[in-house]
This record gives C-alpha cells, structure tokens and sequence, in this order.
C-alpha cells in the first residue's frame, strides 16, 4: 500500500508507474484505492463510476477500469458535503461531519472489492488518501492505515521533498501514529526530487537511522506528469496558460468543475493556448472559445459565473463572433433554465440559464453512465467518450445535434446562427478527428499529435523513471 505524508506527494503517479514497470515484469496488476475524493471521475465497463486516477492505473496496468478499484468515491458538491459512489453507484449524500458514520457501513464493500481484485491479480498496488497522519480521521478509517490494518498490508510511505520540509514530514508521521500503525510501514520514497541527488545521501540516511523504515528510493521530479490526466482541480487556479499558440481558448474555473481532464488534448496542442480563467478575471477578450466545463453542481455554478459578470464577458464574445461550447454541466448552463424539482443540489426549483441556447434541462436522480462511440453529424469524424450526467435536456436547438452515436441516438444541440454549441459526451478532444476538426473551425492548423499513443508513450517513460530511481525488487519482496 502506498500512502502518502499528505495530499499531492504524488502517490497517484507513484502506483501508475509502479503499475505498468510491475506489468512489463510480466505481472497481473490491479490498482485499488478504498476511498477517494474527486470530481474528476471515469465510466467503467460495468457502468459505474471511479476517480480518474484509478482509471488511470488501471491503464497503466493493461487493464479495463472496474468499480472494484475503487468503491467508494466522494464527489464534493457545495462547502462540506459530497455525493456518496459506492461501487459505481450513487448511494446518497453525507456532511462531512455525517460520513464518519458511513464508514462502518462501507468498510464491508472496500474488502469485497478487494478481495475480487486480488483473487483476480499477482499483486494489488493501494492507493491511501490525503495523508497518513490524520489521526482526527482514524476512528473507523477505510482510507488509509485502518484499511492497511483490516488486510494486512504492509505500507511504504511517500514524502515530497519539493514542497520542502520532507524530513519533517516523514518522521512527524511516525511520531503521530500509533505503534501498530506504524509498524506497518516498511520502507519510504522521497518523490519529486530536483538538482543533484547526492546531496540528499545524508537526508536519506537519517531518514532510515531515526524511522528504522527501508530507503526505497529518491525519485526524481517527473516532468512529463502534466502529460498525463490529473485528478484534482486545486492545481487549476495557479497554472498558466499552456501553450503559445496563436488560437487562445478560455474556459472559467468554475468552482465545481469536473472532468476537466477533457481538456487535456487541447492543452497538449502546439498551435493552441489554453487560458484557465480563476474568479476575479474576466474571460480574455481575444479568446476565440470559450468553453464551460462540466461541473458537479450546475446550479451553484450557474450562481458563480453570473456572480463574476462571466455571463456579460461571455456576450461581449459572442458578439464580437467567437464561439462557446458547453460540455455536460457547461452545455446545461448555455441552455433557458435549469430545474431540479426534487433539490439533488439544493432546494427545489428552478433557475434561468444563460439563455445562449434554445434548451432546458431538468435534473433527475437517474443517473447516466456509459461509453460512447459515433461520428460528428456536421462533418462525420469519429469519436469515443462517454456519459455521465443526471439530467434531461430538450427544446429547439436539440434539432441542429452535434453527435449522432452508433446506435443512432442524438446528442447536443447548435444555436441557430451556429456560435454555440453543447454536448453531454465527456472525451471528445482525446479522439484526433474530432480535436483536428475543432481546431479547424477555429481556423487553427491541426498537428500531427496522437494523443492516445502520447498517453502510453508517458506511461512507459514513468515505469522506467521508476525502475530506474527505486528498488523495486525491495518493493516486490514487501509486497505479501
């Protein structure tokens, strides 16, 4: 089990390499983590849902992402509460204060999926959450060492040595935790090290000396990680803008945004600047699209985006002919209203939309999770993605579709003067048809870029990063 001194050390990137280097050994591997956090999620075979880095791991591992790698799922919606996925299925919604009392009931589920996957793997890599050190959340803990105790799982801890204070870290965490708990750790990675290694020898071994835990490896900063899907939104406010390309796309950092990862191939794109625009700043007048990302709470941020005047920047764009497009909650928002009669994201009733699309939706408890696959209607490139969204959306505009899937089936819908658009499909910019067909509409030159092949090549590049820097037969004799 790989845990962590804390949130973003990179435990996520850790176990992917650790997956695909374990994987070209020849080895059956599965990824799992009992409990994560993350508006960032992915459809699985079963029609469920899991946080993206799971799907991830599961790639790496030359697997088919299942629900089982990670069964339970919190998806924060608002200030302290979060939607409640349990083995791919929503099951309710929890105050943080409440779900404590949650975890006795899913602990049952955590161990069935577990089991399933190791009865199915050589070995399972374990994925903690945030840091093992939250002894405000042990009672009933499923994330972290209370799972590593419930299985027997020997642990190595992950410290991050470019945030600074990486000694501190390691060694607070023994110190805080109870002996039974630490006496499962059996050794230690400092990740995300930069400049000369040798000058760390002495941090390494103090490390060892005063934890009595294995050195396992110093592992360098990998800089091609920003290659690959992200799972958490925080880093979003600070990253600049990607890319010096000369067509510039903006899209508002809604404070619920999710699935943002289909941004991803456009950020990878050399003729393309892709601007993340935070609260407080105005969408850039030079953009040439402007697109509203999916969002878990489309009403609060319906809320948001008129609170920053986003919808007076959005038709000042419009005007000026730029285009917008909306992806699942974006595509909700362009519409005339927004209703959710029995209050899944706060009281019932009804909003008014921004009015850029003849639409309306009504959100239901029903939810829609599956993979998709068709052609555009407009120009026939092909696509794979998939759904996943609570709504019904319907009116005019629905007419002019943007997708036609291979079963038939219709999805978006076009303004009549062609300007807008809006789409439930999450995925689209990852297929190199559709990427190259939106960048001519923009009057961008495609490149050659292939994305998907782009994704394994990092994938690669990381198991041997991590064959390089650690010792990995150590870490295969830990494993029991």
């Amino acid at each position: 089990m790989i845990q962590g001194t804390g949130s973003d050390v990179g435990k996520s990137l850790v176990v992917a390499g650790l997956a695909r280097a374990f994987s070209n050994r020849g080895l059956k591997v599965a990824p799992f983590k009992p409990q994560n956090m993350s508006n960032n999620a992915a459809v699985t075979r079963e029609g469920g849902e899991i946080g993206r880095a799971q799907a991830l791991q599961a790639r790496a591992a030359r697997l088919a992402p299942s629900s089982d790698m990670n069964p339970v799922l919190l998806k924060p919606q608002g200030g302290n509460g979060s939607q409640v996925v349990a083995r791919g299925q929503v099951v309710g919604q929890a105050l943080a204060r409440d779900y404590q009392s949650w975890k006795l009931r899913l602990m049952p589920i955590v161990l069935e999926s577990f089991a399933r996957l190791s009865d199915q793997a050589d070995i399972v890599i374990v994925e903690g959450a945030g840091s093992a050190a939250e002894i405000n959340l042990r009672a009933n803990d499923i994330a972290n060492m209370g799972f590593a105790r419930a299985v027997d799982a020997p642990v190595v801890l992950v410290g991050d040595i470019d945030r600074g204070g990486v000694i501190a870290q390691l060694v607070g965490c023994q110190a805080v935790l109870e002996a039974e708990d630490a006496a499962l750790i059996k050794g230690f990675i400092v990740n995300k090290f930069r400049g000369d290694a040798s000058l760390f020898d002495d941090g390494m071994r103090f490390l060892a000396e005063r934890t009595g835990w294995r050195a396992l490896g110093l592992l360098p900063f990998f800089e091609d990680a920003a290659r690959l899907p992200a799972e958490d939104a925080f880093g979003l406010r600070s990253q600049p803008a990607s890319g010096q390309g000369s067509v510039k796309i903006a899209v508002p950092l809604l404070p619920n945004i999710a699935n943002f990862d289909d941004l991803d191939p456009l950020k990878a794109e050399p003729g393309v600047s892709l601007v993340f625009t935070p609260p407080g700043t105005p969408l850039p007048g030079d953009a040439r699209l402007v697109i509203l990302p999916g969002s878990k709470a489309t009403i609060a941020d319906l809320v948001a985006f008129r609170a920053e005047g986003w919808h007076i920047d959005l038709a000042a764009h419009l005007r000026r002919g730029g285009q917008a497009l909306g992806i699942c909650g974006g595509y909700q928002m362009l519409g005339k209203s927004v209703a959710d009669p029995d209050g899944l994201e706060g009281p019932p009733g009804e909003v008014e939309g921004l009015g850029l699309l003849d639409i309306a939706t009504v959100l239901g408890s029903s939810k829609k999770l599956s993979e998709a696959g068709g052609e555009s209607v407009g120009d026939g490139a092909p696509f794979k993605g998939y759904e996943m969204h609570m709504g019904m959306t319907s009116g005019p505009d629905c007419a002019r579709p943007v997708l036609r899937f291979s079963d038939g089936r219709l999805d978006g819908a076009v303004s009549r003067d062609g300007l807008v658009a809006g789409v439930y499909v999450h995925g689209l910019f990852a297929n190199d048809a559709q990427r190259a067909a939106l960048l001519r509409r923009l009057g961008a030159a495609p490149s050659e870029l292939l994305y998907e092949a782009r994704i394994e090549e990092t994938l690669d590049a990381l198991a041997e990063h991590c064959e390089r820097h650690l010792d990995m037969n150590r870490l295969l004799e830990i494993a029991r």
